[in-house]
């Protein structure tokens, strides 16, 4: 579509927008009708650690959205020549999970407890043994649980719980609703129903512990809707939010809120059945849309759905690329150091090509990249990592190829559950995320790490908000086709993409390093342990 046409759409209120707070950026994207991205702006935060919660301030949210919306809106102004001023459709995603209880006021209970929280052990246990299904640390009710079992004075005013998308919708629609994907990731779902499972619900309710607060859970839970359907409208107030300046108009269409897992199955296409995606960034994630049910309950395996309601198997790492940032800055503070001026792009492909030349193996040097606790290989307090023995093979090349490895590693052992003992079928497997930015290294690295094909779309570098702008479009549909049919027919109807297969030495050198790797665990889990975290001072 040419500019022209572009501003036109723009002026007649066709556009749509496609809000994704994730863990270090919160990004918006708008698009048209032919899913091209018009314009998009950000806005980076980070998580903090306080009284000893991983949390963000919710000012910040809207800080950072009203931030990502005045860029795109300039940006709009500067190159079509047209005003943004109204909006077809609007989307909102976050990265899932957490927990965020507000009282009868509609205000917050508790700081926002993030996903990255390994605080709900004994809730999340208890609630998997009572259904018979995997509750992972992370979901919302095992922190509502979690509360109740430590007694926490702010239960008993809890009114209505939802996670960061369903709080932005709200603000933004007045609706207090969730789309399945993300609503999935609250309370188990029946895929058949395609709402909460009522005999978890009745179990919940039933526990002694929970049947003395006056609330009923079926009460507090945001209400479950699925990909196609109107979830609600911009409000005055809502629109206000958005643009504080004033000039966007309320009555946009907004599409069920979602979680970043869900908008990552829709950039990559993969909501079929036997279809699978990996994003990999602050925290990695593998959705593998199942043909038949798993044979038993995984603990390292979470059930959750695509934003239509097929169920998904699930592997969620809560670290991945933060260590390889950090180690990225400490080569960038050596450059500046020495007056050599490189670019973030060009020191990132640099030390990436660098493996090229690394032993399969990376030269026998270990690396444990958890900033944060890890479920899978039950590390309880992160505590980032890097070890060698005497006659390791310690070079440039060995040392950033054991970074990217690291960043796999929790992935690894959990998709070696679905490939080596359930035998989950998936047709292609689609990674996206900003490991992949530089061609072809790390996608080599993660084909030979999983051991199997691994696709990189050209859309695969739009992400979350362009995914979520797709989903609003299609809620302006009423979902007259499947989702699967909406996107192969007129989203991905001429797809690029390009799959790596693996290679023997990368495969055998990998198996060789998850094998120390993971016999050097109780090592990390004594650093987390024993090495308490440091207290910065100013001044």
């Amino acid at each position: 579509m040419n500019l022209r046409e572009t501003a036109t759409q723009i002026e007649n209120g066709k556009a749509s927008l496609g809000i994704e707070l994730g863990s270090t950026r919160i990004k918006a994207v708008l698009i048209n009708t032919e899913f091209e991205t018009i314009s998009s702006g950000s806005y980076t935060w980070e998580n903090q650690f306080k009284d000893g919660i991983w949390t963000y301030p919710l000012e910040q949210v809207w800080e950072g959205i009203q931030a990502a919306y005045s860029k795109i809106k300039a940006d709009v102004q500067s190159r079509y020549h047209v005003s943004l001023t109204s909006i077809a459709s609007i989307g909102v995603s976050a990265m899932m999970h957490g927990y965020l209880p507000f009282d009868k006021n509609n205000q917050l209970l508790v700081p926002f407890r993030t996903w990255r929280n390994n605080i709900t052990e004994e809730s999340a246990d208890k609630l998997t043994k009572l259904f018979n299904f995997n509750i992972p640390q992370r979901w919302s009710i095992a922190h509502l649980y979690q509360a109740i079992l430590n007694d926490e004075s702010h239960v008993k005013n809890v009114e209505f719980i939802t996670t960061l998308a369903g709080y932005v919708h709200w603000q933004l629609s007045g609706e207090k609703v969730l789309g399945i994907g993300d609503a999935s990731g609250v309370f188990p779902i029946d895929d058949q129903t395609h709402t909460y499972r009522q005999d978890f619900l009745t179990k919940f309710s039933e526990l002694p512990e929970v049947a003395k607060y006056s609330w009923n859970i079926e009460d507090i839970l945001p209400k479950v809707i699925i990909a196609g359907h109107t979830a609600g409208r911009l409000t005055d107030e809502g629109a206000k939010l958005l643009d504080p300046n004033g000039t966007l108009t309320s009555g946009s269409l907004m599409a069920p809120p979602e979680g970043d897992a869900g908008t990552g199955m829709v950039g990559t296409n993969s909501v079929r059945k036997r279809t699978g995606n990996i994003s990999v960034g602050t925290s990695a994630f593998s959705m593998n849309v199942l043909d038949k049910p798993l044979k038993k309950v995984h603990r390292d395996i979470d059930i959750v759905t695509t934003p239509t309601g097929d169920p998904v198997a699930m592997v969620h790492v809560n670290n991945c690329s933060s260590d390889i940032n950090a180690w990225v800055g400490l080569f960038r503070d050596f450059a500046d150091a020495i007056g050599a001026k490189i670019d973030t792009n060009t020191l990132y492909e640099t030390l990436f090509d660098s493996t090229v030349h690394s032993d399969p193996d990376a030269g026998g040097l270990i690396n444990y990249s958890y900033l944060s606790g890890e479920n899978i290989t039950k590390i309880q307090q992160g505590r980032p990592l890097f070890v060698r023995t005497s006659n390791s093979k310690m070079n440039l090349a060995n040392f950033f190829l054991t970074q990217l490895y690291a960043a796999f590693a929790p992935l690894k052992i959990g998709m070696d559950i679905l490939l080596n003992e359930e035998h989950v079928q998936t047709d292609v497997m689609i990674a996206q995320g900003g490991l992949f930015g530089t061609p072809v290294i790390g996608q080599q690295i993660l084909s030979n790490a999983l051991n199997i094909p691994i696709t990189i779309m050209n859309t695969a570098s739009e992400g979350g908000p362009w995914g979520m702008a797709v989903l609003a479009k299609y809620a302006e549909t009423g979902a007259k086709k499947s989702l699967a049919d909406f996107l192969d027919g007129e989203v991905f109807r001429n797809p690029e993409s390009m799959t790596l297969v693996p290679e023997p030495a990368g495969v055998k050198g990998y198996k060789s390093f998850i094998k120390r790797y993971q016999t050097g665990l109780p090592v990390e889990a004594l650093a987390g342990k024993d090495i308490s975290e440091h207290e910065s001072k100013k001044g």
